[in-house]
């Protein structure tokens, strides 16, 4: 007979506690999120004219006089039911900017869209999936005594994929300067696309935003060598965004070719220093441009929302590329579950972000992501609706909306605490589970639905 753990004990005093029912509707309300965060506090809504109470709810009568909210994080290694929430708002959002919908009109479909991918250069060798990874004719060296090929078969999961074939030949430097300025990268990549189409039009490059504007979502992911990609939804709108066509020279191989020319030409220089110089930063030579047109063949609306989805609510740890959290000092780097070349990565950001002149680019900050800074998925203005309406809107549906016209909230709240504790946590993984399992067979009766006549 298996003995109790302390887990099994603390979930058995759980069930026991009076309130036991209440607390298990928070969990569920939370979709059993394994972080959620503790409030105490009240909320009073008043008639602003008569000051007659509407609604009055407080923490008071609560389990342990606390509310339990979810935590939000959207990496499935740190909160999966939170995740699979953000996956689910981000594809809605990826959605709606190509077929319409969150108050997007549905003409945004007849408009130019690729899905693009940029690519981080090469930073060096690195062993590669497949029947052969580096097969050479030769037993060639580099310098430092190692050989330059790879006769070995490797599946995708082995540990080695991803690893430089020799640690010293690897430009650790320039990978970490390339991920802290990819963000830049981008901004003049796209400014370098509105100058392509306005010259292509025969317009002064300043006047574009009098005759169309560009709009994109896009995603950051992560390569098993450590190496960011960039995979983008990119629209041609008239001036007002999407509720406007866009003129008629634009046209999606007039986008491709703003995009092809763009990301050749670009540019972004590092600040100089004295033992790393200055370093003139690209995209990598493997660009992928595809219309989003499934009458052509391209890739479908659905499948590309689909994909950017899932991608945003991976954490690094889970690519072998970083950790979800920062570091407070350099000896949080040797506790992390990573290969070596992961960790030299950290340990490179470390180093640099110490230099007076690397100190704007934060490094040691981003060391967890390998000095990739910024949110996985950006999108402009004009693409599409926001993670904020989105929510919005769900609370609504859950009526959980704002304070009605005429009336005014006064709301206290403070934060007491987070997590849950071993035996909760245990019972909170279960309710995860079932909502999942729920959620899915209510999926396939859906689809089952609509596939009868």
């Amino acid at each position: 007979m298996r003995q109790l753990t302390e887990a099994d004990r603390d979930a058995i005093r759980i069930a026991q506690e009076p309130q036991f029912t209440r607390w298990v509707d928070q969990v569920i309300a939370t979709g059993g999120c394994t972080h959620p965060v503790h409030l105490s506090g009240s909320t009073v809504v008043r008639d602003s004219l008569t000051g007659d109470v509407l609604h009055h709810y407080t923490t008071r009568d609560e389990p342990g006089e606390r509310l339990l909210v979810r935590c939000r994080n959207r990496r499935s290694s740190v909160c999966a039911p939170c995740s699979r929430l953000h996956s689910g708002d981000t594809f809605h959002l990826v959605r709606a900017g190509l077929l319409g919908g969150k108050e997007v009109p549905a003409s945004v479909r007849d408009r130019p869209r690729l899905f693009i991918t940029l690519t981080a250069p090469s930073f060096g060798s690195v062993h590669r999936a497949g029947d052969r990874c580096r097969p050479r004719g030769s037993a060639a060296t580099c310098e430092h005594g190692r050989y330059l090929g790879c006769g070995g078969s490797h599946d995708a999961d082995e540990r080695i994929v991803g690893q430089p074939l020799c640690t010293d030949c690897y430009d650790h430097t320039g990978h970490v300067l390339w991920h802290a300025c990819a963000g830049k990268l981008w901004d003049r990549f796209t400014i370098a696309m509105r100058r392509f189409l306005a010259s292509s039009a025969g317009l002064a490059q300043s006047a574009f935003a009098d005759h169309a504007r560009l709009s994109f979502a896009r995603v950051a992911e992560y390569q098993r060598r450590g190496a960011v990609h960039i995979h983008a939804v990119v629209r041609l709108d008239g001036v007002t965004g999407p509720v406007d066509d866009p003129p008629v020279w634009g046209t999606a191989d007039v986008l491709a070719s703003a995009v092809r020319t763009a990301a050749r030409h670009i540019v972004v220089r590092t600040p100089y220093s004295a033992g790393v110089g200055e370093l003139s930063l690209r995209w990598g030579s493997q660009l992928d441009v595809r219309t989003i047109d499934v009458r052509e063949g391209g890739p479908g609306d659905e499948a590309v929302a689909a994909y950017i989805a899932k991608y945003v609510t991976k954490g690094a740890s889970e690519t072998g590329a970083g950790a979800d959290h920062p570091f407070t000092s350099r000896d949080d780097i040797n506790a992390v579950p990573a290969t070596p070349h992961v960790r030299t990565l950290m340990h490179t950001c470390w180093l640099l972000g110490g230099l007076p002149e690397f100190q704007t680019l934060r490094l040691r900050a981003w060391a967890h992501t390998l000095g990739y800074r910024g949110h996985i998925l950006t999108k402009s203005r004009a693409y599409s609706t926001t993670y904020a309406a989105l929510r919005a809107e769900r609370a609504a549906h859950q009526g959980l909306s704002e304070p009605p016209p005429g009336s005014a909230a006064d709301a206290r709240w403070r934060y007491i605490g987070s997590g849950h504790s071993p035996g909760a946590a245990l019972i909170a993984a279960g309710i995860a589970h079932d909502l999942e399992l729920n959620r899915e067979i209510a999926r396939q009766e859906h689809t089952r639905a609509g596939a009868c006549p």
